[in-house]
């Protein structure tokens, strides 16, 4: 996997468009976009080739279309699905929202005019 990842690190053109910073600062706000998560079906699935650039990139644009997504992590992945939401967090600048078995929750906040999500505080 490390070699993969570093691959992945070198090859991969997204560029550091935000500033790293976290997003989801109470544990009020997790358990509120947890909720949010629960009536979404997965959007994206990781199979044998795990993360690609290309695959990076395609969610990057759904992060920026709709804030939160979940992402599957098929069987036949041999990677570690916390590692590749840490990976997809950092590349994407999310927040890993939370990693349940083979399931991945990821969330950013969209820009002002795109805004579907109001965190408690």
């Amino acid at each position: 996997m490390a070699i993969l990842l570093k691959y992945i690190i070198t090859n991969s053109n997204i560029s550091n468009k935000q500033e790293d910073k976290v997003l989801i600062k109470t544990s009020k706000q997790r358990a509120y976009l947890k909720s949010l998560a629960m009536n979404i079906t997965p959007i994206f699935q990781i199979g044998k080739s795990s993360l690609t650039p290309e695959l990076t990139q395609a969610i990057d644009e759904a992060l920026a279309a709709r804030e939160l997504i979940k992402i599957s992590v098929l069987q036949n992945c041999l990677d570690d699905p916390r590692a590749i939401a840490e990976y997809l967090s950092e590349r994407t600048h999310s927040d890993v929202v939370q990693v349940i078995g083979k399931k991945i929750v990821l969330y950013r906040e969209g820009k002002d005019k795109k805004k579907k999500i109001v965190l408690p505080e």
